[in-house]
């Protein structure tokens, strides 16, 4: 049971870390941890009608959820403060997790992957995606006051949350970067922090951005299943292509800040954090070998 409590949170807190930064999606990590296919089913249930597996879902998600919260409060106390300084590590290392992740996500997906033609316009509509989504956005993050909002501003921080929890969720595609294209990213990231020193003129803010957040979950879920299920191959293709794509969304990156630096060169290129977000794939790897070994000498 400790076990279950602890794996479970550590899986959110790294989806969490992920989900924080531009460029890198926390449906990545559950796919590279191998606990993607939970993730999604257990959030379909929730917004389904089958009680059982609503009640199976929920202690999941709550464990899941626990650890998300951990990752997402460290995760902004130091983003808030190192993010733009140190800007080419973070996307340097990044890098080479998102490197070692594709390698990794076609080699557990062998039986999955069809090379066809649909296959193919998939793996291209992914990449494309997220090179245009990436492309809307030059002028860095508009300063919006999340502390003193207008109806306007409301419904514009709702739509942009049910928009962003939809790529959070899909592998491949980064929820911050989405952000970062409505210029969001550090309002909400500021926001956040702010809460946590018990700030409360942000919270009806963030209210309105968890709706958003729910109702991106219970539309964007389900499609998302629905496409695993139906179309293996060609999801799995669109898939890798987003994450490919992410690459160009990573050297973009540092544009996108509130004082707009130059994108990622070789000269900004960090080898050292590279290496590291490679190595931290290759563990994770082993240790969802490591889980998945464990549960099959349970079962025995």
């Amino acid at each position: 049971m400790i076990t279950s409590w602890f794996t479970n949170m550590f899986q959110g807190f790294c989806m969490a870390m992920a989900d924080s930064v531009p460029g890198v999606s926390g449906g990545s990590i559950a796919f590279l941890m191998g606990f993607y296919d939970q993730f999604i089913g257990s959030l379909n249930a929730l917004s389904g009608k089958n009680h059982k597996k609503r009640k199976e879902a929920l202690p999941f998600l709550a464990k899941l959820g626990a650890g998300w919260v951990i990752g997402m409060g460290l995760a902004v106390t130091i983003l808030a403060v190192v993010f733009e300084k140190y800007i080419y590590v973070i996307s340097s290392l990044f890098m080479g997790f998102i490197l070692v992740a594709i390698i990794v996500m076609i080699k557990n997906n062998r039986d999955r992957i069809k090379i066809n033609t649909a296959s193919v316009l998939c793996f291209a509509g992914g990449c494309i995606l997220v090179v245009l989504v990436t492309l809307l956005n030059h002028s860095g993050s508009a300063v919006m006051d999340l502390s003193n909002l207008t109806v306007f501003n409301g419904i514009y921080l709702f739509f942009a949350a049910m928009i962003a929890i939809s790529a959070m969720v899909l592998p491949g595609i980064s929820g911050s970067t989405l952000l970062l294209v409505f210029g969001l990213y550090m309002p909400v990231i500021s926001a956040i922090k702010s809460l946590m020193h018990l700030d409360f003129s942000v919270l009806p803010a963030l209210c309105i951005f968890g709706m958003g957040v729910l109702t991106g979950i219970l539309l964007f879920v389900r499609l998302i299943k629905m496409a695993l299920e139906k179309f293996p191959g060609q999801t799995m293709c669109g898939i890798i292509g987003l994450m490919v794509g992410s690459f160009y969304s990573i050297m973009m990156g540092p544009t996108t800040l509130k004082v707009p630096q130059e994108a990622m060169s070789f000269s900004t290129f960090h080898i050292i954090a590279f290496i590291v977000g490679a190595l931290l794939v290759l563990l994770m790897e082993k240790g969802s070998q490591i889980n998945d070994n464990k549960k099959e000498i349970s079962a025995v």
